[in-house]
């Protein structure tokens, strides 16, 4: 019985140290966040705020903002916030500095019979808005938010 004492003793150490490496690696782990934007005038500016906001407390979060139907209306070359009458280019570019980044989902610009070219330089594209977000949730284990 004496001799399992120490391979107990081995077998526990091995554990711990196990369980505080995974411990360890999630606490370095970078929270991941899609915001979806589906309609510019409804969620556009509450979007952009409330990205602004996540990375003041949390700089360290990687966004990705993904836009289909109305919600392309976000990244297009001078779009604004009518009720505010805000435009959008400025505080996505300041967003943009800060590793955030703007896809446009191409399914809705043939759709909408829109071009590339009428979309602000920070914007990237996707072949499919839902997919991507999809994609980010199940595959890459981005969380939700709908602004």
């Amino acid at each position: 019985m004496t001799s399992l004492n120490p391979i107990l003793k081995f077998i526990c150490c091995a554990l711990l140290v196990l369980c505080s490496a995974s411990y360890a690696n999630q606490a370095l782990a970078q929270t991941k966040v899609v915001y979806h934007v589906d309609d510019a005038q409804l969620q556009g500016l509450k979007a952009l705020r409330n990205i602004r906001n996540h990375l003041d407390t949390s700089p360290q979060t990687n966004i990705i903002v993904v836009t289909h139907s109305l919600g392309v209306d976000l990244l297009m070359e001078g779009s604004k916030d009518e009720k505010n009458n805000i435009e959008y280019a400025p505080l996505i570019a300041a967003l943009k500095s800060r590793g955030v980044s703007f896809e446009v989902c191409e399914i809705t610009l043939k759709n909408r019979n829109l071009s590339k070219g009428q979309f602000i330089l920070d914007a990237d594209f996707t072949p499919s808005g839902v997919v991507k977000i999809a994609d980010l949730q199940f595959i890459n284990h981005f969380a939700y938010i709908k602004p």
